[in-house]
C-alpha cells in the first residue's frame, strides 16, 4: 500500500539508517543532558529520572557530577528499543517538561454561531507564534483541537497532552468590533495563572494575538530572545478580508476531503487577489494543488499550480517552514529529489515540530526505496504527533519489507487504535477507514477489514487513490479480481503511477493474473 499504515512505544524511537554516524563517533556523541533531552523528545529531568530508574545510558566524565555527562545516539537507540513500551506514561513525560502550553480552540460566542473557522484560526494563529520560542514546548494544533467540545476537566487534558498549562478562550464577533476573552491554567491543579479580555476593533485582531503570545510567555516565565520578541511583532498579514479568508481556507484544508479542498484553494486564491504578498496563502494553495494531484486523479495542472504557488510562498517567506514544506512536496511531485529533499530539511530545521515536513519527507523517502529513512521519518512524525493514525500505519509497511515483523504488528495495531478515535469525531473519513482497513487486512482480520474497505468505497466510490488503495486490501484479503477491477477503475480515474504498481509488496498476490500484468501493460 503506498498510502496506508500503525506503532507501539518501542518503536515510536528512530532506527538507525545508514546514513547515521557510527557508534562511539563524535557525530554520534550528545554533550549534555540538554542535548540527550532534545534527542529523546523529553524534558531534562525526564532524562535524568530515567537514568536514575530505567538504565538510561549515560557516561560521565567525573564520578557523580551531573553537569558532566555524555551519551550516545546508537546506546539511546538501543535502549529505546529496549525499554520505550515499558517506560510510565503521560503523567511522567509532563513531569519532566518545562514551560509547556496547550492551545485549545477558541469558543465562538457570536450570536450566529457561525464564526468556528475564525475562532479556530485565532487560536492556531497563537499556536504558531508561541512555536517561535525556543524555550516553549506547544502541543500541536491537530492534538489540542482533538478536545474541541470536550468534556474532560483541565487535568485530564493535560494528562493526555502532557503538557503543564492549558490557554482556553473565546470569540464574539459583531459588526467591525471583537472580543477575545483567554484564560491560561495550571493543568496539575486547574487553577487559573493568567487572563484577560480584549475588546478592540477588528483590525486590532492581529495586535491581540501578538499580545497574548507575550503574556502567555512571561507567565510562564520563558525569557524572548531578540529575534523572538521581533518575529512575534510580525503579522502574516495586514489585511483583515485576506486573513479572513486565508482561516476559512485552512478550515477547509484540515477536512481532507476531495470537495473540501476545492473550497479551500477558492478561499486561499481570494485571500491572494486581497493580499498577493500573503505567504501563508500561497503555501496553502501551493497544498490544495498537491493534494489534489494526489488524491484526485494526479491531473497535471494541479501539479502545475502547487510549483507555482509553492515558489511564490517561499519567495515571500523564506524563514517559514510550512512554505519550506509546500515547496518540498511539490518539488516532489515533480521528481526533482535532491531539491525536495533540501526543502524538508530547511522545513524542519526552521520548526522541528512541523508534523508535515517529517510525514512528506517519509512518504517521499519510502517511494524513492529509502526504507530505513522513511521509517526514521515516520517515527519522527509518529513523536510529532503522537495522535496521527497516518504514520504508525504507513511504517508497518516499511517494517514489514525490512524484516521487521513484529514491530509491524504493533505499529498496525497502534494505527488501527488510533483511527478508530479519529472517526468517533470524523465517522466520514473515507482515508482513515481505507487506511485502517489495510492494516486489519494484514493482520488477518479479514472479515473486519473488508467491512472498513466497503465502508470507505460507497463514501467515496470515484476517488482515484482510494480505489488503489481498496485494490491494495482486496489483494490482501485474496480476493484477486475484486482488487484488479479496483485497480484498473483508479487507473481510469488517473492514478497511473507504475512504480506503485510493479514495487507495492501489497499487490504480490496479483503479479501473476494476467489481468494484472495487462494492467502494467497499460501504464508502460
Amino acid at each position: 500500500m503506498s498510502e496506508g499504515q500503525s506503532v507501539k512505544k518501542v518503536v515510536a524511537f528512530p532506527t538507525r539508517d545508514p546514513g547515521r554516524p557510527a557508534a562511539g563517533t563524535p557525530e554520534d556523541r550528545l554533550d549534555s543532558w540538554k542535548e540527550v533531552a532534545a534527542y529523546l523528545h523529553r524534558g531534562t529531568r525526564t532524562v535524568q529520572r530515567w537514568e536514575r530508574e530505567e538504565g538510561l545510558p549515560i557516561h560521565r566524565l567525573q564520578h557523580d557530577k551531573l553537569g558532566s555527562v555524555y551519551g550516545f545516539k546508537s546506546e539511546l537507540d538501543a535502549w529505546w528499543k529496549s525499554r520505550g513500551a515499558a517506560l510510565p506514561g503521560d503523567a511522567a513525560a509532563q513531569a519532566g517538561l518545562g514551560p509547556s502550553v496547550a492551545v485549545l480552540p477558541f469558543a465562538d460566542l457570536s450570536r450566529e454561531k457561525d464564526q468556528g473557522y475564525f475562532c479556530e484560526g485565532v487560536a492556531e494563529e497563537i499556536i504558531n507564534a508561541l512555536n517561535r520560542l525556543q524555550d516553549l514546548h506547544v502541543a500541536s494544533r491537530t492534538s489540542a483541537f482533538r478536545f474541541r467540545d470536550s468534556a474532560a476537566d483541565i487535568c485530564e487534558i493535560g494528562r493526555k497532552l502532557r503538557v503543564r498549562t492549558l490557554l482556553e478562550g473565546s470569540v464574539r464577533k459583531a459588526g467591525d468590533r471583537l472580543r477575545i476573552s483567554v484564560r491560561l491554567s495550571n493543568a496539575e491543579d486547574g487553577y487559573q495563572v493568567w487572563s484577560d479580555t480584549y475588546d478592540r476593533q477588528m483590525t486590532d485582531v492581529f495586535a491581540i494575538q501578538e499580545e497574548i503570545a507575550r503574556q502567555v510567555a512571561q507567565a510562564l516565565e520563558v525569557t524572548l530572545s531578540p529575534a523572538e520578541r521581533d518575529a512575534l511583532g510580525k503579522p502574516s498579514t495586514q489585511d483583515i478580508q485576506a486573513y479572513d479568508y486565508y482561516l476559512r481556507g485552512r478550515s477547509f484544508y484540515y477536512r481532507y476531503a476531495p470537495r473540501e479542498v476545492e473550497y479551500a484553494q477558492r478561499m486561499f486564491t481570494q485571500a491572494i487577489e486581497r493580499d498577493p504578498q500573503y505567504a501563508l496563502a500561497w503555501a496553502g494553495l501551493a497544498d490544495c494543488g498537491s493534494y489534489l494531484y494526489l488524491y484526485g486523479g494526479r491531473k497535471e495542472a494541479a501539479r502545475e499550480q502547487a510549483d507555482r504557488a509553492s515558489i511564490r510562498a517561499v519567495e515571500l517567506g523564506p524563514e517559514s517552514a510550512q512554505a519550506h514544506a509546500s515547496r518540498a512536496l511539490a518539488l516532489s511531485l515533480n521528481e526533482r529529489d535532491v531539491e525536495a529533499g533540501q526543502a524538508f530539511e530547511d522545513a524542519i530545521r526552521l520548526d522541528p515540530n512541523l508534523f508535515e515536513a517529517r510525514y512528506f519527507y517519509a512518504r517521499h523517502s519510502f517511494v524513492h526505496g529509502q526504507q530505513e529513512k522513511a521509517v526514521r521519518l515516520y517515527e519522527e512524525a509518529m513523536r510529532v504527533r503522537p495522535e496521527d493514525y497516518q504514520s504508525p500505519l504507513l511504517v508497518a509497511q516499511s517494517y514489514d519489507d525490512l524484516g521487521r515483523p513484529e514491530d509491524a504488528v504493533a505499529a498496525r495495531n497502534k494505527g488501527i487504535e488510533l483511527a478508530e478515535q479519529h472517526l468517533k469525531l470524523n465517522p466520514d473519513d473515507a482515508r482513515a477507514l481505507y487506511m485502517a482497513a489495510n492494516g486489519m487486512a494484514a493482520l488477518g482480520q479479514k472479515e473486519r477489514g473488508r467491512e472498513w474497505a466497503e465502508r470507505a468505497l460507497a463514501a467515496r466510490p470515484d476517488d482515484p487513490m482510494l480505489l488503489y488503495n481498496v485494490g491494495c486490501i482486496f489483494s490482501l484479503l485474496g480476493c484477486v479480481e475484486e482488487a484488479i477491477s479496483c485497480l484498473e477503475r483508479g487507473i481510469d480515474l488517473g492514478v497511473a503511477e507504475k512504480g506503485w504498481y510493479e514495487h507495492d509488496s501489497n499487490l504480490d498476490p496479483l503479479r501473476a493474473h494476467p489481468r494484472f500484468q495487462a494492467l502494467l501493460t497499460r501504464l508502460a
